[in-house]
């Protein structure tokens, strides 16, 4: 077996990849999507019977949406994009057909049935894209965490030493973004009580994530087990960042309106993008070999919290837009086309900024970071909506809403045996299971590397193995978390 030295440098030193390749990747999750939903509309057409039993739904969804991800940063990873094209072509193949030969309310030519379907109402409880994005942003994160330990994952893609675009940066920003998209405050909850209680309940109900902090730091140094100290530092871990960041973050969003959230979240960005070029900071967190001291041994986490605090406070404002009640087709168009564009001027924004200070770096959380995070967040949620919109047509082409985790046409009259197919179809899906228990999915996803990293010497393995034991890895994290939600289980602290 590898010692832990190994290990860790096997995955330092790494100066991530193009801000292309990483747009890029959000393609492929949507269009698997687009092809679960298809392939359930089609299977109707043809007269099949829904639903399927719970074991094979979760081997669809498992080889639909979660098999394509393991392989593209993996065995397929340096073909992505003719993996892409083809399942691009496949599904608009498939959705012609479905156009062709479903019994739509919407007849006629091919552009006055899409006017209809834009004047055309949705129903619009949830935003379904939402809910695919936090999803397929913890489902990334469980495959990476073990992914980046053996050599079949490109060292492009693993987290950057200082400097740099890995997909595994984005994924850390990524799930900051998808806990602040359904925060309270971005669901317009209104506060109980005294603001000052109010953040004292927020405080509380962190003490989870304090004391997984706690027990990933106890069973790290207790086991010997590699850790990349440039990281976060010596005793810091993810856990103690999103325990903090929606703390502060709840602490700001009760002092200011939380309309106003993006300005906060430009103040502190720019704020502390100020402090890093005119003080001795930057320097501080890089250049310094010292780890004397609480504040030397964990200086990349403490001082990142900052960066990621105006991420969150973006990512408030973001829900708030998306969490308002819409009931056309058209508006939602809309909404795409304003996440299309706001991520557009923030990748130029971008651009100009790296031009005047410095490039991305996850290690800081630097302002450069903060823009390409919520850039890229938003242009894969743009990716996940109009895949959502694509599979809203071809429900409303095949006269069929069952497909789970999705938007469906409005129906004025809603009858018993429609609502109970849908509660069975939602009750075998695996975003839905992953949605119900995000925590723990993240939890078992945590621990699960770490046995497999016990069992399997990860850098010796063949690319075969690898990928087995990624795709085995995976399997057994949503059999958990599918088993539990199909049984109605929720797991939760507070």
């Amino acid at each position: 077996m590898a010692s832990a030295e190994v290990k860790v440098a096997f995955v330092s030193n790494h100066n991530g990849t193009t801000l292309t390749e990483v747009s890029l990747g959000s393609f492929l999750a949507p269009l698997c999507f687009l092809s679960r939903g298809l392939f359930l509309i089609v299977f109707h057409l043809g007269k099949g019977v829904l639903p399927f039993s719970w074991g094979t739904h979760l081997l669809l969804d498992f080889t639909a949406l979660i098999m394509p991800l393991v392989l593209s940063c993996t065995a397929l990873s340096d073909i992505l994009h003719f993996v892409i094209m083809g399942i691009a072509v496949v599904d608009l193949v498939v959705l012609y057909l479905v156009y062709k030969n479903g019994k739509h309310p919407f007849q006629g030519s091919l552009n006055s049935t899409v006017d209809k379907f834009v004047q055309s109402s949705v129903e619009s409880n949830l935003v379904p894209f939402v809910t695919v994005f936090r999803v397929l942003v913890n489902v990334k994160t469980a495959i990476s965490i073990l992914a980046v330990d053996f050599s079949v994952f490109p060292r492009r893609y693993a987290k950057t030493e200082t400097y740099g675009t890995g997909v595994m940066d984005f994924g850390v920003g990524a799930y900051v973004m998808a806990n602040a998209l359904v925060c309270p405050e971005a669901r317009g909850k209104d506060i109980r009580g005294s603001k000052l209680s109010h953040v004292f309940k927020q405080l509380i109900s962190v003490w989870p994530l304090v004391l997984l902090g706690f027990v990933r730091l106890a069973s790290v140094k207790s086991s010997g087990y590699h850790e990349h100290v440039t990281e976060y530092g010596v005793h810091w871990n993810f856990f103690f960042t999103l325990a903090i960041v929606r703390v502060v973050a709840s602490a700001l969003l009760a002092l200011f309106p939380v309309d106003a959230s993006w300005l906060l979240a430009l103040l502190i960005g720019g704020s502390y993008q100020v402090v890093l070029e005119t003080t001795g900071l930057k320097s501080f967190l890089i250049y310094n070999t010292e780890r004397t001291g609480f504040l030397q041994a964990n200086r990349e986490g403490i001082f990142s919290v900052v960066g990621y605090i105006a991420i969150y406070m973006a990512g408030v404002q973001v829900g708030r837009y998306l969490m308002q009640s819409r009931n056309l087709v058209k508006d939602w168009i809309r909404v795409i086309r304003n996440l299309l564009l706001t991520s557009f001027v923030l990748f130029f924004a971008l651009y100009v900024c790296q031009r005047c200070t410095e490039p991305v770096s996850r290690r800081m959380a630097n302002l450069p970071f903060c823009i390409w995070t919520v850039a890229q967040a938003l242009f894969f949620l743009s990716c996940l909506s109009v895949s959502d919109l694509l599979l809203l047509f071809s429900k409303a082409m095949s006269n069929f809403s069952f497909v789970s985790a999705s938007w469906c046409p409005y129906q004025n009259k809603k009858s018993l045996p429609n609502e109970k197919m849908k509660k069975n179809m939602d009750a075998l899906c695996l975003v839905q299971s992953i949605n119900r228990n995000q925590l723990l999915y993240f939890l078992i996803a945590n621990i699960m590397t770490g046995l497999t990293n016990v069992l399997i010497d990860t850098l010796n393995s063949n690319d075969v193995l690898a990928v087995s034991v990624l795709l085995l890895y995976m399997f057994i994290n949503s059999l958990v978390i599918f088993i539990l939600h199909i049984n109605n289980i929720t797991i939760k602290f507070w």
